[in-house]
């Protein structure tokens, strides 16, 4: 048995960041070696990552909810040796093969009764997009309604859905007729729908970006008004489902049925990119509807042998393991933990969730040295203070954690759904520390601080 991979890795130890440096994107290297991120990891299991020290590292970032399983989960091992050993035909294209379609069969069964369709690609970003195509081609209408501060990916389709300006500058002109409106805003919603000239309204039931969580009646109006209007209700759960918020869909906590749920991310188990559209048979008859039509969308790699199983392990882990009742006893938990801290704290204003997709709001603060030193980083940068979060739970206390959106004192937690006890204590005891640390001025966490002010005053005067 050759061991070509692990010979070429082991001839190149910690060369990461040189060769990134060197052929890849620059400016992320230089990001994580200013905030302390630069290390070299070698091993992960489940929740943890592993440096070339052997320092364990808790996973709060989870691939940006790619790893809902933790990571190099064995039964989705298992399962991809599996099909590599078989010697399986794939990609066949002039074919349908028998896993995707086992695939589809065991999703649809886990969605809304009305969803009896699935459309496979490769990732959430080609979920959007087939969803635009598809919203377009069903209504025979062009306008695309997204919210304010939605995240919905990067490709040219799904950046005109991006609610976030940071992304969308300079990559113009996007597609035309995509219309923004506030995020929970009924009146805002049926005021875009009223011409009934939309074919979609596509919206995250739980925006990512500040993990924004709506009124419990907001998705079950949206959906009426989509109804009354012509237009079709489209549930981006790219991040949201597959456990992630205590429910398998994140539509289940607020009792509403789309035309189309997006999927990704979890889906893949964390090993093969894996995306899919669930929708109603009308919508995949109006796309597909002739024999010449067959082939009027798709994509490549799609429905790969190994993406396919990748899928299916990943659903029976859930099901298994019962993943997605510990994301809800593990987030209330945390919740429980965290909202005591907001008590203790002035600092600490607000902790958002629903499972374990989890948000922790700073704010402005009450004493006079507290907001005078919070002002000066706001000055600099705002939300830079999130950093001071985020920095020092990783460099004291190893957990990888990200700031929440651009702009904004939030942090967010996206942990595997796997995590136990020892993690959920671990947690909430680095966060007692740190946030106890952010409020002793002066101190090292404020030496942290006007640090990370001096080098958004430098980038913002270069600029």
């Amino acid at each position: 048995m050759t061991t070509y991979i692990a010979d070429l890795m082991a001839s190149h130890p910690g060369r990461n960041f040189e060769l990134h440096e060197q052929h890849l994107n620059t400016q992320m290297v230089r990001v994580l070696k200013a905030i302390g991120y630069d290390r070299v990891y070698t091993r992960a299991s489940g929740p943890y990552l592993y440096d070339d020290r052997q320092n364990e590292y808790l996973d709060l970032l989870s691939g940006f909810g790619v790893f809902a399983l933790g990571r190099n989960h064995p039964e989705v091992v298992r399962a991809l040796q599996e099909v590599l050993a078989a010697e399986l035909p794939d990609m066949v294209q002039m074919d349908v093969s028998l896993l995707s379609g086992l695939l589809a069969d065991k999703l649809l069964k886990l969605c809304p009764d009305k969803l009896t369709k699935m459309f496979f690609c490769n990732s959430g970003a080609e979920a959007v997009e087939a969803a635009i195509k598809f919203a377009r081609y069903t209504t025979k209408r062009e306008k695309i309604v997204y919210c304010e501060h939605g995240f919905h990916g990067l490709t040219l389709g799904a950046l005109s859905l991006n609610g976030e300006k940071v992304f969308r500058e300079g990559f113009g002109p996007l597609l035309p007729g995509c219309i923004a409106i506030p995020f929970d805003d009924l009146t805002a919603l049926e005021n875009a729908l009223r011409a009934k000239d939309v074919a979609a309204f596509i919206v995250e039931p739980i925006q990512g970006k500040g993990v924004n969580i709506p009124s419990d009646d907001y998705l079950p109006e949206a959906a009426r008004l989509c109804a009354q209007y012509g237009a079709l209700f489209v549930a981006d759960e790219i991040q949201t489902g597959i456990g992630r918020t205590g429910k398998f869909w994140a539509i289940e906590h607020f009792g509403v049925e789309p035309d189309m749920i997006l999927t990704a991310k979890a889906l893949s188990g964390g090993f093969i990119p894996v995306g899919g559209v669930a929708m109603t048979s009308r919508i995949m008859d109006a796309v597909f509807n002739r024999m010449d039509r067959a082939v009027v969308h798709g994509s490549t790699f799609s429905k790969n042998n190994m993406a396919m199983a990748a899928g299916l392990a990943t659903l029976k882990v859930i099901e298994d393991e019962k993943l997605v009742e510990n994301a809800e006893r593990r987030g209330g938990e945390l919740i429980a933990g965290m909202r005591a801290l907001t008590d203790k704290y002035e600092l600490f204003q607000e902790v958002r969730s629903k499972g374990l997709m989890i948000a922790l709001e700073f704010g402005s603060p009450r004493s006079f040295s507290l907001k005078a030193a919070w002002s000066m980083l706001e000055a600099a940068n705002k939300g830079l203070f999130s950093q001071m979060i985020t920095i020092p739970l990783f460099k004291n206390h190893r957990i990888l954690s990200q700031v929440a959106g651009h702009g904004m004192n939030v942090v967010k937690f996206l942990p595997p759904l796997v995590i136990s006890e020892r993690d959920r204590d671990w947690i909430l005891s680095a966060l007692d520390e740190v946030i106890a640390d952010c409020h002793k001025v002066p101190g090292a966490i404020w030496d942290l601080g006007k640090t990370l002010a001096g080098h958004a005053m430098k980038s913002k005067a270069g600029a």
